[in-house]
């Protein structure tokens, strides 16, 4: 995230947008009003530290993305879009100030489609056409209600309103990384982290389940899109949503008719087709892993570390490395999976 940004509560005149405070020993805290969000290190807008922490993990290059926090769905699209462009343009700066160490995806304004196309098209167009060169966007496992337009409800990422954001990245062959977001439940428990625990998990696999069920997967097969945190119960409980599909067909293929498990990998005669989508390794689990290996196949997981956060994998590859790999299929996983997915080298079907 930028070092620094307007006070946008102030500018915009209503509330709900994060502000920065600075405090000691180069941290700032991120509040919402008068209530500490998440305190962060400068890591989270220094290109310099974060540099040593992948130097002392051995890693040579890296994906910057947006805060999740930072999305903004519920605000106005437009205020959105500025906040979002902020943001954008730092991570570009960021890649141009150090060539060859970092990708970058952006973030764009989903409450308001046509702002996001437009603003997608900024992130992935090259310089010497106005853009920032960016590999393409992050963004949340559904798009909140917007108190400013009406809506009263959430999209899903099935949502027909999305759709045309969908075929732009597709037609501009931007990667696009779907991150869990403002957990549903998490009023009903606000204890022990169960958003983070528990409804991070679930919110992934609301937003698997409603690409495929909405069709989008299926309408653009060259749509690439990456899910975090392994899929989150989505692998786990496939078997409960072929057997939902195949038993409510009433309820469940409304808008697809296609079985979910064709967009995991399948082996035929020892040949193995990939998953239609990626997700990343995090799973801390090594089992865990391996199960994802069988849904995705070895082509389809690109390492994910939740850098700088808690919740992630403290030496980045270390689950992966510790697995005893053939060096073939650790350096998918580790490199390989992720340029594929990002663009820079061609995707094997």
């Amino acid at each position: 995230m930028p070092p620094d940004w307007p006070d946008w509560c102030e500018k915009f005149g209503y509330e709900g947008f994060i502000r920065l405070e600075a405090c000691e020993g180069c941290r700032a805290r991120m509040m919402i009003g008068d209530r500490l969000f998440r305190e962060v290190g400068e890591v989270c807008w220094a290109p310099g530290p974060r540099i040593a922490d992948c130097d002392v993990a051995g890693v040579s290059q890296q994906v910057l993305s947006p805060i999740p926090v930072l999305f903004c769905y519920w605000a106005r699209g437009a205020d959105a879009l500025e906040f979002a462009r902020l943001q954008n343009d730092h991570i570009a700066g960021v890649i141009r100030d150090y060539p060859g160490r970092f990708y970058g995806l952006g973030t764009v304004p989903l409450q308001d489609p046509q702002r996001a196309i437009g603003e997608l098209e900024r992130c992935v167009l090259p310089a010497e056409r106005g853009g920032l060169g960016l590999s393409g966007v992050e963004i949340g496992t559904h798009v909140e209600a917007n108190r400013f337009d009406g809506r009263d409800h959430d999209w899903n990422l099935n949502a027909p309103e999305l759709f045309e954001f969908f075929q732009a990245a597709e037609r501009l062959g931007a990667a696009v990384f779907v991150h869990p977001w403002d957990m549903m439940g998490a009023d009903q428990m606000r204890r022990y982290w169960l958003p983070w625990l528990v409804g991070m998990p679930a919110e992934t696999s609301r937003a698997i389940c409603s690409m495929i069920f909405g069709g989008v997967h299926e309408r653009l097969p060259d749509l690439r899109v990456c899910y975090a945190h392994g899929g989150g119960s989505f692998p786990f409980t496939l078997g409960r949503i072929e057997h939902g599909f195949h038993c409510r067909q009433d309820l469940v293929a409304l808008d697809n008719a296609i079985n979910p498990r064709a967009y995991v990998a399948r082996e035929d005669d020892g040949v193995v087709t990939p998953a239609r989508f990626w997700v990343d390794s995090l799973t801390h689990d090594a089992d865990a892993l391996r199960y994802l290996l069988k849904i995705f196949s070895d082509e389809r997981i690109c390492l994910g570390t939740d850098y700088p956060f808690p919740l992630g994998e403290q030496q980045p590859g270390s689950l992966i490395r510790s697995m005893d790999f053939p060096d073939e299929v650790a350096r998918r996983l580790l490199v390989e999976n992720a340029e594929a997915f990002l663009g820079l080298r061609q995707v094997k079907e």
